[in-house]
């Protein structure tokens, strides 16, 4: 019963919360870059901070991620990580879904932020503007985070990777940093949360330049070192 009294009154105070502070963010863009950054890290850690106090959840990391340019390859367990990427680094690039970035508002913010859209249906224009968005996050030294599994998966469970990984991996030439979570554990996907602890524990850098099949493997291992 506290579980669930605590999610409703994280969705009645979180949402409507995020309406204002994306608002915020999106009214910083035309101040420049540093100032979009800050948009979208206040929300962030908006996001933190109603997931530690109402619905209990915090983050303990295993390991640094210090900010140095690589790309990062997250598990995806739950909503959590994806926003939660945004207070652990200081100005991150995300790789997500071009529809995400098509939405109302938070699209605009997050385009203006730097994130790079994804969109598998599309064609060999969306390739080519996905790696032009690729080399200019690289020209930025900022660290680039991916999500390989696509979606978000039940702990437990590990699906195979989508092909992103290797396409981006060839194109950046950058080391990879595997990291692990068991967000599901606590943010399964369905309403109710439970109070708990997200652990996020960084794996050793993959080198650049390694044939598909083993980086591949590599990573699915790495991401997937919490399951057990």
């Amino acid at each position: 019963m506290i579980a669930v009294i605590r999610s409703i009154l994280f969705a009645l105070i979180f949402y409507p919360g995020s309406v204002i502070v994306v608002g915020i963010a999106a009214l910083m863009v035309p101040f420049g870059e540093k100032a979009t950054i800050r948009g979208a890290r206040n929300w962030a850690l908006w996001h933190r901070l109603c997931a530690r106090w109402i619905l209990g959840i915090h983050t303990h990391v295993i390991g640094t991620l210090d900010n140095g340019q690589a790309l990062y390859v997250f598990k995806h367990e739950s909503m959590y990580e994806t926003v939660e990427t945004l207070a652990l680094f200081r100005k991150p690039v995300v790789v997500m879904k071009q529809e995400l970035l098509d939405l109302f508002g938070w699209g605009y913010a997050a385009r203006a932020h730097g994130s790079i859209g994804v969109d598998r249906e599309a064609g060999a224009a969306a390739m080519r503007r996905m790696i032009a968005q690729a080399k200019r996050a690289k020209e930025s030294g900022r660290p680039i985070i991916l999500f390989p599994e696509g979606t978000r998966v039940p702990h437990g469970e590990r699906p195979p990777l989508r092909a992103g990984l290797a396409g981006l991996y060839k194109i950046l030439g950058l080391p990879v940093i595997p990291v692990a979570l068991n967000s599901g554990k606590v943010w399964p996907h369905r309403f109710v949360k439970q109070a708990g602890v997200v652990t996020v524990k960084v794996g050793e850098p993959i080198p650049p330049g390694l044939p598909r099949d083993e980086i591949e493997a590599r990573v699915h291992a790495a991401i997937n070192a919490l399951n057990d």
